[in-house]
């Protein structure tokens, strides 16, 4: 079931969208301002973020800047602009796909299952004889599931999307916990765990520089 965070400060028009995602098996996450929908997004694994432009403490253009620092999830922009320079912005922040209010919510629903559809390309990532099915979260050894932590997991999906690319500690770090102490002991031991439970992840310490999942 997809996760889905649903960033809309009017009320009424949250719990629309909210309900008609819930009626097609979608997993939401509802908020209304900006900051709390950072927090969130630092705190947990989302499938897709609907996001409107205009909403309090930080705009959704700021937010989805932000995110794309660490982060390629999935974005639809759900707002009233309807500007070219600000459909432009988005587009180059690399968004899905930018929905003019007012919206049909049936339409909604079936741009988000093509935006999922489009992605399930991404859902099984295969390293060696690991398998990631990301769409379920769940991690295979040899057929047989290893059972790891929210952080492992979310620690593993980071940077076996950037396979083959240095990850510095300090933005893995910042994408997993949502802050850089580069001192702090807390990764090193959630490495050390992941190689014990998943002894053939091709995943190497680069001293000085960070992490790398090799390329097979």
């Amino acid at each position: 079931m997809a996760n889905i965070l649903v960033v809309e400060d009017d009320i009424i028009i949250n719990q629309v969208i909210c309900e008609f995602l819930k009626e097609n098996k979608y997993n939401v996450v509802p908020v209304f301002d900006g900051q709390i929908a950072l927090e969130k997004f630092n705190s947990e694994t989302f499938d897709l973020i609907i996001l409107d432009i205009m909403i309090p403490s930080i705009s959704g253009i700021e937010l989805l800047k932000e995110i794309r620092k660490n982060s390629d999830v999935p974005i639809m922009m759900l707002t009233a602009i309807n500007d070219e320079y600000t459909q432009l912005i988005s587009f180059n922040n690399m968004i899905s796909d930018y929905v003019v209010k007012p919206f049909s919510p049936t339409i909604l629903v079936k741009r988000v299952e093509n935006i999922l559809r489009n992605t399930t390309k991404e859902n099984n990532i295969i390293l060696n004889d690991i398998i990631i099915k990301v769409n379920e979260g769940t991690v295979l050894h040899n057929k047989n599931e290893v059972i790891l932590t929210k952080k492992e997991y979310d620690i593993l999906v980071y940077l076996a999307k950037k396979t083959g690319k240095i990850v510095p500690r300090e933005q893995l770090m910042s994408a997993i916990w949502g802050y850089d102490d580069s001192y702090s002991r807390v990764l090193d031991n959630h490495m050390k765990n992941l190689r014990k439970k998943l002894p053939s992840l091709p995943l190497k310490t680069i001293v000085g520089r960070g992490y790398q999942i090799e390329e097979i």
